[in-house]
């Protein structure tokens, strides 16, 4: 199958054939045909599956075909994404596949100033990929309006929902026409996600191009038993004795993002991080500098594991294990992706068991085990069985109190920015789809 095979128009096929784009990706191969057609479309698909320009690319060739130039305010197709990372990847994959045809793309989100986003609006755009508490924001302030809005893109629906988006997305669903395609991208098909589609999408083609959660299986995926106090020794150790090139590092909160970074640079070595308090442009400018490798290690909260893109990323390390087990498969989508292999360990101490545990059961395999010889725990971790079932729990550990946690409760931080505060209220009473916002989360 080739994509001219699909019904592509000839400025994105040259554009493709520039980019050494040769066979469509399963999602490519499913999604194109039926979104030039103008049907509503319910995805199920991971990151690194190529799924951006399963629908960039015909959205794209319907804005070219059809519909009347785009007015002051305007927009003629939008997305919907749950992170700035995500926002400025999918409007960059845009200007990518766009970059032979005389359409204006752009991309909006917290964090910086909310003035040049409404002068570039002013002039109307024929896609706009933006952030839920963005655009509420913007449309409040009469600064975008939707009538010419012809197709409707959320991306990652299923992680806007977690991020406890489903409020905005009420009040924005409102402000928009009912007469358009929808396009409905997720991992998971939870029964929130289910009941959006229902509401949103009409007579929706199905699709599903993996095995649900499934992690990728170009990624070679082990775990290293150790002591929660030694994480960074070992970290450390690996680092050099492994002589690792390029790694992105998972940490669950900013402030141990932020002490493994310093522990880094004191060592010599060139790291960056990117978490929920440093500005956007900060966060870019790390990006920018480790794609570049300038920076040898990336050290990040879950803000990045989705929307981060980089070619030929060799490891991912899991400092910590993600709290939400789904999260774990996207971290390790970072790498082996577009048909690369890459790999992916996690340093897992005995009070992460648990989580351990749920993560295999989502996964469906058990992750090897491979010791280092200096740094046997002493706290032993349970071993594991297929399903995710423990064997034995671990001892007791004792736990540190965290100020204005909960009693019995872990305190999970805050990973997101106070300009994208949801709304205390909607305008109107809308359905709701996903519950309400998770207590205290401030938005991307």
């Amino acid at each position: 199958m080739t994509f001219a095979s699909l019904g592509l128009i000839e400025p994105l096929l040259r554009t493709l054939e520039s980019l050494d784009y040769k066979t469509p990706s399963p999602v490519q191969a499913q999604a194109i045909p039926p979104i030039l057609k103008g049907r509503d479309l319910m995805a199920a698909a991971q990151t690194g599956t190529g799924k951006t320009a399963g629908f960039a690319l015909p959205l794209l060739q319907r804005l070219m075909m059809e519909g009347p130039q785009v007015a002051s305010n305007s927009v003629r197709a939008l997305v919907l994404v749950p992170t700035r990372e995500l926002a400025e990847q999918v409007q960059q994959s845009f200007l990518t596949y766009g970059q032979d045809l005389p359409l204006r793309s752009y991309a909006v989100y917290g964090g910086v100033s909310i003035n040049p986003q409404m002068m570039k609006l002013r002039k109307g755009l024929d896609v706009l990929v933006a952030t839920p508490g963005r655009l509420l924001d913007l449309y409040r302030q009469n600064a975008v309006k939707f009538n010419q809005l012809q197709a409707l893109v959320l991306d990652e629906a299923d992680r806007m929902l977690d991020l406890g988006f489903a409020r905005e997305l009420d009040e924005l669903f409102v402000a928009l026409p009912k007469k358009r395609q929808t396009l409905l991208f997720s991992a998971t098909f939870s029964d929130a996600i289910r009941a959006m589609a229902g509401e949103l999408l009409r007579d929706p083609l199905s699709i599903e191009v993996s095995p649900r959660n499934a992690a990728a299986k170009s990624v070679k995926q082990w775990l290293i038993p150790v002591d929660k106090k030694r994480k960074t020794e070992l970290f450390l150790h690996l680092y050099q004795s492994k002589r690792w090139s390029q790694v992105l590092v998972f940490a669950n909160t900013r402030k141990g993002v932020d002490e493994l970074e310093n522990e880094l640079l004191r060592q010599g070595i060139a790291a960056d991080s990117i978490h929920g308090d440093k500005p956007q442009p900060t966060r870019l400018r790390a990006l920018q500098r480790f794609k570049a490798g300038e920076v040898k290690v990336l050290v990040a909260t879950d803000v990045a594991a989705r929307g981060l893109d980089i070619d030929d990323l060799p490891l991912v390390v899991n400092f910590d294990l993600p709290i939400v087990a789904e999260d774990y498969v996207h971290r390790i989508g970072r790498t082996g992706r577009a048909g690369a292999t890459g790999q992916a360990v996690s340093l897992v101490c005995a009070d992460e068991v648990q989580l351990l545990s749920a993560i295999e059961a989502l996964i469906q395999q058990v992750l090897p085990r491979v010791d280092e010889p200096d740094f046997i725990p002493d706290h032993r971790v349970p071993q594991t069985v297929a399903g995710g079932v423990v064997v034995k729990k671990p001892k007791k550990l004792k736990q540190k109190t965290v100020p204005g946690a909960g009693k019995g409760k872990i305190h999970l931080g805050n990973w997101f920015e106070s300009d994208d505060t949801p709304a205390p209220k909607a305008v109107r009473k809308v359905p709701s789809f996903g519950g309400k916002p998770k207590k205290g989360g401030k938005k991307p």
